[in-house]
């Protein structure tokens, strides 16, 4: 994949993208740090049946850096009315769950479904002493002169490992995936940490308010807060099933595709 096209948003910003199939549109939204390529196994199999787009958020991938504050649900809404998609079913993980939900608040019309694996959800803050003990710790290495390798490596214990593992339990494939993904983001956009505040809904206030059918998936090896934030969607919006994928941390599709794959292909085919 040398090159990807790319669509306009807010600030003269792009946002490169990768579409393949025919069909009912399905959006894939990669986690923080990532980019599309974590969805590589899911975006050649959904594409028999559907038209698969994945892009890389702003300031994440290909796409353009953050110059100041931003929306990832705008940005998605400018991707779709630049693919002339009416209504899409939007499949994310963690951050790309964070803003299908967001999305799908301030887009109802647009939105057909969701599938929300180790879902995040704005305005709903971390209470996982694990969570927070590691997220300042990544926080703190941010101004650290060693190239981002701290900031990554916290990254890594905090949603790869996970409170329930060493970096000894995890398979040696899947950490070192992840921690060259996260290392080329940084490369790739080294001012974007400190860069704007993220513009979102507040969601943990409205989850009532969602109606589409949701299928939230969570592995047994996550942190509690994510374990909360499926709890909460189960307890507000009233077509929200839920999959437990057990021996998988919070990489779920990565640590457990094809549990994964049967459990999303069954929700998007209903």
């Amino acid at each position: 994949m040398n090159s990807l096209p790319t669509a306009p948003v807010d600030d003269d910003g792009r946002l490169a993208h990768d579409i393949a199939g025919e069909g009912p549109a399905v959006v894939l939204l990669h986690g923080d740090l990532l980019d599309l390529t974590m969805w590589d196994e899911e975006f050649e199999t959904l594409a028999a049946d559907y038209q698969v787009i994945r892009y890389d958020a702003r300031g994440h991938g290909r796409s353009s850096s953050v110059t100041g504050d931003w929306s990832h649900a705008e940005d998605l809404y400018d991707l779709l009315s630049h693919l002339c998609v009416e209504r899409a079913r939007l499949v994310g993980l963690s951050l790309g769950a964070r803003t299908a939900l967001d999305f799908a608040l301030l887009h109802p019309e647009l939105t057909e479904s969701l599938v929300l694996a180790a879902p995040g959800i704005s305005g709903r803050p971390f209470r996982d002493p694990y969570v927070i003990q590691h997220t300042a710790a990544q926080l703190k290495a941010v101004n650290r002169g060693d190239g981002g390798e701290l900031f990554v490596e916290e990254f890594l214990r905090l949603w790869v490992d996970g409170p329930c593992r060493s970096p000894e339990d995890v398979e040696p494939g899947l950490r070192g995936r992840m921690q060259a993904a996260a290392a080329a983001n940084l490369r790739a956009h080294p001012g974007g940490l400190c860069t704007g505040r993220p513009r979102e809904v507040g969601a943990a206030e409205r989850l009532h308010e969602i109606s589409v059918p949701v299928l939230a998936l969570l592995g047994d090896l996550d942190s509690t807060d994510i374990e909360g934030n499926v709890t909460a969607l189960v307890d507000a919006a009233p077509q929200t099933r839920v999959a437990r994928v057990p021996g998988a941390g919070h990489m779920v599709n990565l640590e457990a595709p094809e549990a994964f794959l049967k459990e999303v292909s069954a929700f998007l085919a209903a």
